[in-house]
């Protein structure tokens, strides 16, 4: 039988009403990092936390995490944590801005991204670091296939220096695939002096008004976090220490760390690994865990 006018409204009006529930339900929903490996890179047993759960002592040990763990000590980690086939997707590009041309790694998605992740190298370091397959207990080629699996895109660019310069070249980096991702949610992880851009990025006003965390990997402080656009923001921010880093020392981190969770209890979490040394957060850090920490309370 045919329907009367007013059941087709109601019909029309239900389709609709059921339309926009469902499309802000998919909205609401946050990203989640599907598993890889990861009882591989699973944290050793936790000797202690505190502030509410937000700090960490781990119990890492050089013979299991490093000897045990590569086929040849922290040059190249036994085949099992690794999966070279993601290289399939992994470029070598040259970008041109007018902050300079940046050479960069990309793997994943280049256009439509999920997620951007990069990795801002330390002293001496260069793109290549950020995607050696083998090094850092095979920790790098585990956040490359989180990001092909998930959709995801990686980056490791050169960049001239841990000044302005670099940070421009950076900031210019992640505006140009913002765009060409435009719902992505941004991270940066920083190892060691690579923070200093970290803390740079934070404090312009384009990229602190448009990434959505940071990972600060055996890396240091800066007060100046305080006044900027990703403080503001909320922007959530890890860190990951060895308490035998000699380079920066983890009780200056620490104070920092404690400095930013007594801000409106900020969004922070600080690991540490307890006679980790200064290149240990690079190597152990879960990055599914924190990813997945830092998608849900990402502004």
């Amino acid at each position: 039988m045919p329907l009367g006018m007013a059941s087709r409204y109601s019909l029309f009006f239900a389709l609709i009403t059921a339309t926009a529930l469902f499309l802000s339900a998919a909205e609401g929903q946050t990203l989640s990092l599907k598993s890889f490996k990861d009882d591989l890179f699973a944290y050793p047993a936790t000797l202690s936390t505190g502030d509410n759960g937000a700090y960490v002592v781990l119990d890492y040990r050089e013979m299991r995490d490093i000897n045990q763990r590569d086929e040849v000590p922290e040059r190249r980690v036994h085949a099992q944590y690794t999966d070279p086939g993601v290289r399939k997707v992994q470029q070598d590009l040259m970008l041109k801005t007018d902050a300079g041309d940046i050479r960069h790694v990309a793997v994943g998605r280049t256009e439509g991204a999920s997620i951007i992740v990069l990795y801002l190298h330390g002293q001496g370091g260069s793109r290549k670091q950020g995607v050696d397959d083998f090094t850092f207990g095979g920790n790098f080629n585990r956040i490359k296939n989180l990001m092909a699996a998930n959709n995801g895109l990686y980056l490791s660019p050169d960049f001239p220096d841990f000044g302005d310069k670099g940070a421009a070249q950076v900031a210019a980096l992640i505006d140009h695939y913002a765009e060409t991702s435009p719902g992505a949610k941004i991270f940066v992880a920083c190892g060691s002096m690579g923070g200093m851009i970290c803390w740079k990025l934070a404090a312009r006003k384009d990229t602190g008004g448009r990434i959505n965390g940071l990972l600060l990997l055996g890396s240091l402080w800066d007060d100046s976090f305080f006044t900027s656009p990703a403080f503001k923001r909320r922007v959530p921010v890890f860190f990951g220490q060895g308490s035998h880093d000699v380079v920066f020392p983890v009780e200056k981190q620490e104070a920092f760390f404690r400095s930013i969770l007594a801000k409106r209890s900020y969004p922070t979490r600080f690991v540490r690994f307890e006679t980790g040394t200064h290149g240990t957060p690079i190597r152990m850090v879960d990055w599914r865990g924190t990813l997945n920490w830092m998608l849900t309370k990402a502004p």
